[in-house]
């Protein structure tokens, strides 16, 4: 059976390379966008409940904004759902996870492997080398038109270093330092943004001691890794029970 895939946001720049794969790798039933067409070729629905009912699976790279009402209608029609917005809150978390009771969600701030290798490797690290001795900083850019701050894959390293430390990162987390701050605190987990140009992504997270330094570091050469790694985790979710997933589950990490 060849599955047919949904793309919210279709002509976004983001969104035409979703539908590129998908066609590519499945079949494409069209998409929504606010400009009311997207790709030549590629059906266009006014909203997303009429996207979900022709679609085997939803892949959703949004807006914030648009969480909740999604999570809504793809519940209500019963679409697995690949979420890759970033920037949303509890309200919407809680969305997500209500709908996961009804349907299969994998909500990722980022779907390209390299990334999702690293954040595993950030928790490992995060758990074997002591805070007080280890400080972790986490330095991302991105290009000048990204609307939120600290990126959401910034977040998700830090998130797995927290993890591995065995606290919240929302207990640690230090973004943007500016004026007189005072020393560094033992166990921080620290931010910083750049934002310029056309730069698709890169992250680095650094680990120094007082006698050594350890870093990892990822670039994005082109946003076709993200569509690609969406698209194949679409494949995946399409057969999976009701429940909310991550990247590490689809590549068994």
């Amino acid at each position: 059976m060849t599955i047919r895939i949904g793309i919210a946001g279709i002509s976004g720049r983001m969104g035409i390379y979703l539908a590129e794969e998908a066609a590519a790798a499945a079949s494409l039933s069209g998409g929504t966008s606010r400009s009311g067409h997207g790709p030549e070729g590629a059906p266009h629905f006014s909203d997303i409940t009429a996207l979900a009912r022709e679609s085997d699976v939803v892949i959703d790279f949004t807006h914030a904004s648009t969480v909740r009402e999604h999570a809504a209608a793809l519940a209500a029609t019963e679409t697995p759902w690949v979420l890759g917005t970033t920037g949303y809150g509890e309200a919407e978390q809680k969305a997500i996870e209500d709908a996961a009771k009804t349907i299969p969600i994998i909500a990722s701030p980022n779907f390209c492997t390299g990334v999702n290798l690293l954040l595993l490797l950030a928790e490992k690290l995060g758990h074997a080398l002591p805070p007080h001795q280890y400080d972790a900083e986490i330095l991302e850019m991105h290009h000048r038109q990204k609307v939120d701050a600290p990126s959401g894959t910034a977040l998700a390293i830090g998130r797995a270093v927290a993890q591995g430390r065995g606290v919240k990162l929302e207990d640690v987390i230090v973004s943007g330092r500016d004026g007189h701050t005072g020393p560094r605190k033992d166990g921080e987990i620290g931010f910083a943004t750049l934002r310029g140009g056309q730069i698709i992504g890169s992250h680095s997270l650094l680990f120094t001691a007082g006698d050594e330094q350890i870093s990892l570091t990822h670039h994005a050469f082109d946003r076709r890794v993200f569509a690609s790694g969406a698209v194949r985790a679409a494949l995946w979710l399409h057969a999976q029970p009701a429940g909310l997933y991550a990247m590490r589950d689809f590549l068994r990490l």
